[in-house]
């Protein structure tokens, strides 16, 4: 045999699949569940999959450390005041010997061994409220407060509504929600979500106060136009103008529920005491708040036969002045869209306007 023709050493093993590595993890089961019991669980699973397909263990290791993963999730919860336990009060024995038996020593006895009583946590955190009542000795136990009958898991994100003790037997049971859901009436009451109100034909101030008062969450509301023509106003733009935007739309309808996961939806109107047209329009995304920005628009000489489908009449075909080249529509908006190109008419003012290109490329009334 050649002594230079050694083998090549065997390739080691990732750090993450060694033994120590796999030792540790079931170490950290026995830690977590201390102090979180739905965290124990969780890394008791990934501690068993590690085990079953990361280890280079045999079978029969393998089973051994399941068992012992079990048990490290047990004695850690224990120790840790995650799992109910009955704490008992021994009696001493050696004061016992020493005091007479006799009516007065035992109700001293009874008065000194009376339970603390429970304190009020509602609206706690329900992880906090049982932590607490274990340590005072009592055994805590919890339930859904709604009639949906929904088992608790993480404790951490349900609130204590209700709660029931019995003191004798030092026991406490928690009502509790989801964090961000209300509290029912009574203990297996349905959840009362707020009702959405009727707030068409309302200003935007009004709507809001309406909405507020039913219980809905403004960081739920959404606004648009109800115009073609009108860009959507932001929640602050439309409460600095909340009188004259009105509410022409609204979803959900009137009365049904609106819970955390509901979109409040509200179409608003835009007009003053100055504009031609202060209605809502009967459909949404269909009208123009200023009719000239209607590429159909005809200067308001539209008749029953007229085909809307034919195309405008061109500057040359016009019968408009002779300064615009173009129809004249009557009084416009400055700086809203328009067409056709080369149109005339006035602002609201009685200035001049044409219809022509403007800084964007797009026709738009400016004077003439």
């Amino acid at each position: 045999m050649n002594p230079y023709n050694t083998p090549a050493p065997a390739p080691s093993r990732p750090w993450w699949r060694t033994t120590p590595a796999l030792l540790g993890l079931l170490a950290l089961v026995a830690l977590l569940s201390a102090f979180s019991l739905p965290l124990g669980f969780l890394a008791m699973i990934a501690a068993m999959v590690a085990v079953w397909v990361l280890s280079p263990w045999r079978w029969f290791t393998r089973i051994g450390a399941t068992l012992s993963t079990l048990l490290l999730l047990t004695v850690g919860a224990g120790l840790g005041g995650q799992v109910d336990d009955s704490r008992t009060a021994p009696a001493d024995a050696k004061t016992a010997d020493n005091v007479p038996a006799s009516g007065t020593a035992v109700s001293a006895s009874q008065t000194g061994s009376k339970a603390a009583k429970a304190g009020d946590y509602t609206g706690r955190p329900l992880n906090e409220a049982e932590k607490d009542m274990r340590s005072a000795g009592y055994t805590a136990i919890n339930h859904d407060a709604a009639d949906e009958d929904r088992v608790i898991i993480l404790q951490s994100g349900w609130t204590v509504c209700f709660q029931s003790s019995n003191t004798a037997a030092k026991s406490i049971d928690f009502a509790a929600v989801r964090t961000w859901e209300p509290c029912p009436e009574k203990d297996g009451g349905p959840l009362p979500w707020p009702k959405m109100p009727n707030v068409v034909g309302a200003t935007y101030n009004k709507a809001v106060e309406d909405l507020k008062q039913a219980g809905v969450n403004l960081d739920q509301v959404t606004l648009d136009d109800v115009y073609l023509d009108i860009d959507t106003p932001t929640a602050v733009e439309a409460a600095k103008d909340g009188d004259d935007w009105r509410v022409c739309f609204q979803s959900p309808g009137t009365g049904n529920k609106v819970d955390f996961v509901t979109t409040v939806n509200l179409r608003l109107g835009l007009w003053t005491d100055a504009d031609l047209v202060r209605h809502c329009p009967s459909e949404k995304d269909t009208t123009y708040k200023i009719p000239a920005n209607d590429p159909d628009y005809n200067g308001g000489n539209n008749n029953t036969d007229r085909d809307h489908s034919a195309p405008h009449r061109d500057s040359s075909s016009s019968s408009g002045s002779s300064t615009s080249g173009g129809t004249s529509v009557g009084t416009v908006h400055p700086g809203s869209f328009c067409s056709p190109a080369g149109a005339a008419g006035v602002s609201s003012a009685g200035t001049p306007m044409v219809c022509g290109p403007g800084s964007d490329g797009r026709d738009r009334w400016h004077r003439a």
